[in-house]
């Protein structure tokens, strides 16, 4: 019995503006600090790689001296409402009903709430009552292939049914006014808000790109580079600089024995799904690659067209595949990076 991937929606936040149109929100942030500093800053901003982002709230909003509980609120408002925008979209693709769907995984890290969003998800589309639920709100950007994974061996263990992962994040009600640091500054620069659904099947006659198989590869000693602290005003970034480096210095043990294990090597791949952590990680990857023939101009235009989403951005690269209509054979190798510090693989075949 193999699980397939039978499809995938996005679904954008309403607020949207382009990098060039943010410059004057910092100018005003900025202002009061040293000169140097703040070209510097709008510099960084210009040379990200991310055109533009969304939002669950306006630049306004972001830049007020809004508290904890108020974005929170925000959070927790506005995720219910993409989630269930992005499912609807993702069931109408598969031509199903919400109540075709027995396990509901929900993924994000950018807020609180509890009840998690899938309880109000349930509750607003009539799902089954008796649907399995699994919420994943602690493992950042890699929580959208940890989904996938999590839905796979529940599939793999009960023929004839349908899972979906939903994943929404909003980074932007994290931002840290009164926080000049650079990687809160990094941070802004690089993310954005979004959510997608993935719906997979055990159903033998259902289409799509089968999982052959899947893997986590867990780092020592680097549960300090990447996470979120939670501080008076909300969640604080945390992000080391040494992360592309670290990244960069573990990809063949990563890779390779994960390709070798299902008698492959990254030349049998055709598709790279890889998440766009930001612009030097997708820079790392291209120098890993490249040399291959390989490229990830789909990680590069999700990254430009939306910045990072955390969990939910390579599920906008894996939709853009999914939409492609790939030959009947090819392979494509997911891959994401998150706190812990841990890497997430999945081995697709169409």
């Amino acid at each position: 019995m193999s699980v397939k991937i039978t499809s995938v929606a996005k679904q954008l936040p309403k607020y949207t503006r382009e990098t060039k149109d943010i410059i004057p929100y910092l100018d005003l942030w900025l202002s009061g600090q040293e000169e140097r500093f703040q070209r510097k800053v709008i510099k960084l901003f210009e040379n990200a790689g991310v055109d533009r982002r969304y939002s669950i709230m306006d630049a306004e909003a972001v830049f007020l001296k809004t508290s904890f509980e108020e974005k929170n609120a925000i959070y927790a408002r506005e995720v219910v409402k993409l989630a269930e925008q992005s499912l609807v979209k993702a069931l109408n693709k598969a031509k199903l009903q919400p109540t075709d769907i027995d396990y509901i995984i929900t993924v994000s890290c950018t807020g609180i709430m509890i009840p998690s969003m899938d309880a109000y998800l349930i509750n607003n589309l009539k799902m089954k009552q008796d649907i399995v639920r699994l919420p994943v709100t602690e493992m950042g950007c890699a929580a959208g292939v940890s989904g996938i994974i999590y839905a796979k061996n529940f599939l793999k263990a009960n023929p004839n049914k349908r899972a979906v992962v939903i994943a929404v994040e909003s980074p932007t009600a994290t931002f840290q006014l009164d926080d000049f640091s650079m990687v809160n500054i990094v941070s802004a620069a690089i993310f954005g808000d979004g959510a997608s659904s993935v719906i997979l099947s055990s159903y033998e006659d259902e289409k799509g790109p089968k999982i052959i198989d899947e893997a986590m590869y867990h780092f020592y000693d680097a549960e300090t580079m990447m996470g979120f602290k939670l501080v008076n005003t909300g969640l604080q970034m945390i992000l080391d600089k040494a992360v592309p480096e670290t990244i960069s210095e573990h990809f063949p043990k990563i890779v390779h024995p994960f390709l070798e294990r299902n008698h492959k090597t990254i030349a049998d791949i055709e598709h790279l799904i890889f998440h766009p952590g930001g612009k030097k990680i997708v820079q790392t990857v291209e120098d890993l690659f490249g040399s291959l023939g390989k490229n990830i101009d789909d990680t590069k235009a999700v990254l430009r067209d939306y910045g990072n989403m955390s969990s939910a951005t390579v599920l906008y690269v894996l939709e853009r595949f999914m939409d492609k209509q790939l030959p009947q054979g090819d392979l494509g190798l997911m891959l994401s990076f998150g706190p812990g510090f841990s890497a997430q693989r999945i081995l697709l075949e169409w």
